[in-house]
């Protein structure tokens, strides 16, 4: 049975449509992120869930009950906030223990569970201290306890990384990842970072003005986007647009102006519009003409040293531009500003998508 059930849900804010006729179900047990830009509709579904909104139309079901209507304490949602809201004035066990007084758990429990779920999410001594004598993360891993001492059906995490840096950040993502792998907690994770997104989750729903473009495993949702929008947002991308000259079998050619572009598709006819993209890390650099039928001569006009990769763009014909990721694996003759060369890629790697 599903853990968490949306059919139709849609909620306004005045004559803003935040979320519109959003279905989505997510299985027990699953880590599904929901994202989008800001204003989306993302963290209006997060509360919507746990019950600090209310929905203009559509049910929201939990182990398949309709929760419509019922408060956030009686939806047993565990909820981290973006800021985590942690009480200042309490110290670090009464902020975690506070969920279980309200529910008149007994003292020792309380004890054993704070205590629990404080070494869980590795907060161990620092029980006695208050959160502005916290770190960022520390305070983030006090939030998490908080919500999961109450034991809760979904947890609900609201960009709960998004005031780290990089680092601690990326640090926090692999224990968030072990966590829920120990757990096996339903958790639904609002984010606007697609790596964090493609590193954490199980599934991904991709939100725009507030619909979902597209559901899917990450790599599904970055290989294999559904349209411009997707594409674009997840990842780094080289668009062209142009019209099918050639359809030939499991093959097209389309013409961007001047460039013949080849990919492999069945479903667009000649004449048709339509929107290639090429992830750059696809792209291949050479000082020699490759064989593949997708190879263009270019001028690199920067360079980009990342450490672990470099990226390169490039000048095509009529003006057009490439960004190509290489990986750094070992030391080579790196490429100069201002030498001329050849991008190429496989036709499977043009991915072809309605023009929008």
């Amino acid at each position: 049975m599903a853990e968490i059930k949306l059919k139709q849900i849609t909620k306004r804010f005045g004559q803003v449509t935040a979320v519109d006729s959003v279905s989505l179900t997510v299985a027990k047990g699953e880590f599904l992120a929901l994202l989008g830009p800001s204003g989306c509709g993302k963290t209006t579904v997060l509360r919507l869930v746990a019950g600090y909104e209310t929905a203009a139309s559509g049910d929201i079901l939990i182990q398949g009950e309709r929760v419509n209507h019922l408060p956030p304490n009686r939806r047993n949602v565990g909820m981290v906030f973006q800021n985590y809201s942690l009480f200042p004035h309490k110290r670090v066990f009464d902020n975690v223990a506070f969920g279980l007084r309200m529910r008149k758990v007994p003292k020792e429990e309380i004890r054993k569970r704070v205590q629990g779920i404080l070494e869980l999410t590795r907060c161990e001594g620092l029980e006695n201290r208050y959160p502005s004598e916290l770190s960022g993360g520390q305070q983030q891993r006090v939030a998490l306890a908080r919500a999961l001492v109450i034991e809760p059906d979904v947890l609900a995490l609201d960009e709960p990384l998004g005031a780290l840096d990089k680092k601690l950040r990326g640090d926090l993502q692999v224990e968030l990842r072990n966590l829920h792998q120990t757990l096996k907690k339903t958790t639904l994770f609002v984010t606007h970072d697609q790596e964090e997104a493609l590193a954490l989750a199980d599934r991904i729903a991709v939100m725009r003005q507030g619909s979902i473009q597209q559901i899917g495993y990450p790599r599904e949702i970055y290989e294999s986007p559904q349209n411009v929008f997707v594409a674009d947002f997840i990842g780094n991308t080289n668009f062209f647009h142009g019209n099918v000259s050639a359809n030939e079998g499991n093959k097209i050619v389309v013409d961007v102006e001047d460039l013949k572009i080849e990919a492999l598709s069945t479903d667009y006819a000649v004449g048709k519009k339509v929107c290639l993209a090429i992830r750059p890390e696809k792209i291949s650099l050479t000082r020699d003409k490759p064989s593949r039928q997708n190879y263009f001569p270019g001028q690199i006009t920067n360079i980009i040293y990342l450490g672990s990769s470099t990226h390169y763009h490039l000048e095509l014909a009529g003006r057009k531009r490439l960004i190509i990721f290489n990986q750094n694996s070992e030391y080579e003759n790196s490429y100069r500003i201002g030498e001329k060369v050849f991008a190429s890629w496989k036709s499977e790697h043009t991915l072809v998508l309605p023009d929008r």
